[in-house]
């Protein structure tokens, strides 16, 4: 009964004297935009359209060393309506050559734009017509299984906050297997991400990277998570660090004074937790004081631990004295 009653209600307010007109505009109103949008879709135009090209019937025996899928921008000159067709419908979904149709032996084959406009001119209508094709040239490579396992490294801007830096970076995996030509695979020695961007974190970062393509080269797996982790910074001194000489005479032995220095770097705590005075390594070169007058030698900081930055000597140079060694 409530229904009959709304069914009536709004029956009598559209069919009114004044709704009636509203509804006749209305009526002739989305019969002209039919027209005009007929009369639209039947003028001709030009669009780019992007074609995914497959290789098929790739022997067993052949690992292609590039994309088994590639893509090609064909721009079109056709009617609105099948211009559509072509973006929205199933004629232009992909397209696929065989790999023995462009093989050229010797690890490389090539589908030419003629190759690729005949064949995507064949799936277009009477009125379509193709104005370019983009590339002009579709480079395959292939090989037998030529391989070899490199290291990935990162690239990129990873920035963390103000006071924090990147105390260490990990990689899963940290290496991946390429196939290539045996001449480029010589060649390579390492393969990075894709250009990262991540500023102003403070917390462990794990990325999904993406590695870096290149021509030519197959990479497994193609993509690999980096994860980075951050430490506080902080300038920090490490005391009691022993001088030593080096390169001195036999039967010859080098006594500094003080016989113990102190180096100053910026590390993260983290870092810092873990030294200790035997990281570093302070020497005294005899061959650079055989031949010097000056009564105080010039030290140098040989070695640091890693993950510590601006390390340098608080004393530069000490006393020193040359003492047979069989006086002690």
């Amino acid at each position: 009964m409530q229904l009959h009653r709304l069914y009536v209600t709004v029956r009598n307010f559209l069919f009114s004297k004044a709704n009636r007109e509203f509804l006749i505009f209305l009526f002739f109103l989305a019969l002209s935009g039919v027209f005009w949008l007929l009369m639209t879709l039947n003028e001709t135009y030009e669009k780019e359209v992007t074609v995914p090209v497959h290789i098929t019937d790739v022997p067993t025996d052949i690992m292609l060393t590039s994309d088994e899928v590639d893509t090609v921008k064909v721009t079109i000159r056709d009617r609105g309506i099948m211009l559509l067709s072509y973006i929205y419908g199933e004629v232009l979904q992909h397209i696929d050559f065989s790999f023995k149709t462009f093989d050229q032996g010797g690890g490389t084959g090539s589908i030419t734009a003629s190759e690729l406009t005949k064949s995507i001119q064949q799936r277009l209508s009477g009125s379509g017509k193709i104005v370019s094709v983009k590339p002009d040239k579709l480079k395959i490579y292939y090989n037998t299984g030529a391989c070899k396992r490199v290291p990935v490294r990162w690239r990129g801007r990873v920035i963390p906050e103000h006071l924090y830096f990147l105390s260490y970076v990990s990689y899963d995996p940290d290496s991946v297997t390429i196939y290539a030509s045996e001449e480029r695979l010589d060649s390579i020695h390492m393969v990075y991400t894709e250009p990262l961007n991540y500023v102003g974190f403070r917390d462990t970062l794990v990325a999904d990277c993406r590695l870096r393509k290149i021509e030519g080269v197959k990479m497994v797996p193609d993509r690999i998570k980096t994860t980075f982790y951050t430490d506080v910074l902080m300038e920090v001194t490490m005391d009691k660090i022993p001088v030593q000489g080096i390169n001195l005479p036999k039967g010859k032995v080098l006594r500094t004074f003080p016989a113990k220095v102190s180096v100053k770097f910026i590390t993260g705590v983290n870092v810092y937790r873990n030294l200790s005075a035997d990281d570093f390594s302070v020497i005294v070169d005899y061959n650079e004081l055989k031949n010097s007058t000056s009564e105080k030698c010039t030290l140098q900081l040989r070695q640091v631990p890693q993950g510590i930055t601006h390390a340098t000597l608080v004393t530069k140079q000490v006393d020193y004295l040359i003492e047979d060694s069989e006086s002690e």
